[in-house]
């Protein structure tokens, strides 16, 4: 069964006990209160949680200081304030040469910085190391060829 439809029940379950709580209570209340009274009485709904609605007077109160602070912005503007797109004018705007360098070398120390945090730490060959790797590898490799003729 749905929690949706559980909660429904006992809720409507609650609302009936509080009927009959109530009925018994004016009868054996000493106001003067006859059977008859105690059942035409009216008895208040549980109140529901999470709903709310705004009265037609606050949707106008609203409204209407919304318009106010949209008239009042568009009377703020005058014509020399307000940008003008590229296609307003006909012309396309572009970044000077500075300009362009000066991104093209922030950019260039940026990447550079990143480069260096994802380096990992290398451990230096010297040159003779290297000759001597190089010279071993050319051997292997002579060594497969001749291999490969025979």
């Amino acid at each position: 069964m749905d929690i949706e439809q559980i909660l429904s029940d006992l809720r409507s379950e609650r609302d009936r006990l509080n009927q009959a709580i109530t009925a018994l209570e004016l009868l054996g209340s000493t106001d003067g209160a006859t059977p008859r009274q105690v059942s035409t009485v009216a008895i208040a709904p549980a109140r529901r949680r999470g709903v709310r609605s705004m009265s037609a007077a606050a949707r106008k109160r609203i409204s209407m200081m919304m318009k106010a602070r949209w008239a009042q912005r568009k009377a703020g503007k005058s014509a020399g304030s307000r940008k003008v797109s590229p296609k307003a004018h006909g012309k396309k705007l572009r970044i000077s040469a500075a300009g362009l360098k000066r991104i093209s070398e922030a950019a260039k120390r940026r990447w550079a910085k990143v480069k260096v945090a994802k380096a990992p730490a290398r451990r230096g060959m010297s040159a003779a190391a290297r000759r001597r790797l190089s010279l071993l590898a050319k051997k292997r490799w002579a060594q497969r060829k001749k291999a490969q003729k025979a």
